[in-house]
């Protein structure tokens, strides 16, 4: 296997959203310390924005983490295709309230605004994290607005962050993005996150160095246009190239040939 070829354990460009293999980018790094500000300030509602593949699902999973870790109650829920009725009974679910499939809409909302005062009493605040929010029905999205009005009332400590495509934003509505009261925007990575990511993910036993040299990791970056995702993908399918062809280390051809031949690019 080319793990074996490049003397790595595992490949260093996994797939999953996982935490553990969170890269603190700069722009990740700004964002991390804006979507702390909103929860910590007790804002009510927060929009999370950038391209698609820029990393705004793995950040929230790893807000979600550290929030879990300093005591809050978090609830995430991805809203891609999610209707009203069913958002409500994640929401409910997740804060362990038991709700059954065949409860009303009527009945979802108010074991969720009951927990939500519960929760104010207990000087417990509460942080809802939707991602995918570009996705969600028009009447999903009212729900949303209705849980962030509770804010308006002194019975409700609860913080909502919404990801979305910047491009899309307009699909959030008027409501939500009048109650906005930040926006973080994720920008492309620098080359120099690019390089860093790629010697970070790369370094096994004694070796420091990146597997991909200077020239490779500049065309790299540029063919990716700085997007995570695709740098992710690209780098992965450089590795097992440069194994193929036994390099000691992947050059700028390779990446040129992959990125062609394979047409990474969405």
């Amino acid at each position: 296997m080319h793990n074996n070829y490049w003397e790595l354990k595992q490949s260093p460009f996994g797939n999953s959203i996982d935490p553990k293999q969170f890269f603190n980018s700069s722009t990740h790094e700004e964002g991390l310390a804006r979507l702390g500000f909103l929860v910590e300030q007790q804002r009510s509602l927060g929009l999370l924005l950038g391209p698609r593949g820029c990393g705004k699902s793995l950040l929230l999973e790893v807000l979600a983490r550290d929030l879990r870790k300093a005591g809050h109650c978090v609830c995430q829920v991805n809203l891609l295709g999610m209707g009203a009725h069913e958002l409500l009974w994640s929401i409910a679910n997740q804060f362990s309230l038991f709700p059954r499939t065949d409860d009303s809409t009527l009945h979802l909302w108010r074991l969720i605004t009951d927990q939500l005062v519960t929760n104010y009493y207990q000087q417990l605040s509460t942080v809802i994290l939707l991602d995918d929010a570009d996705e969600a029905t028009g009447d999903t999205l009212l729900q949303v607005v209705r849980i962030a009005k509770q804010e308006t009332t002194p019975q409700s400590r609860t913080s909502i962050i919404l990801s979305a495509e910047a491009k899309r934003l307009n699909l959030l509505g008027s409501h939500l993005l009048d109650l906005a009261e930040l926006r973080i925007d994720l920008e492309p990575w620098s080359t120099r996150d690019t390089e860093d990511y790629l010697r970070q993910a790369t370094i096994s036993g004694d070796r420091t160095g990146t597997l991909f040299d200077a020239e490779a990791t500049q065309t790299l970056h540029a063919l990716s246009g700085g997007v995570p995702r695709r740098i992710n993908q690209l780098a992965k399918l450089c590795l097992l190239a440069g194994a193929g062809q036994e390099l000691p280390r992947v050059d700028s051809a390779t990446v040129e040939n992959v990125f062609h031949e394979l047409d990474v690019r969405a």
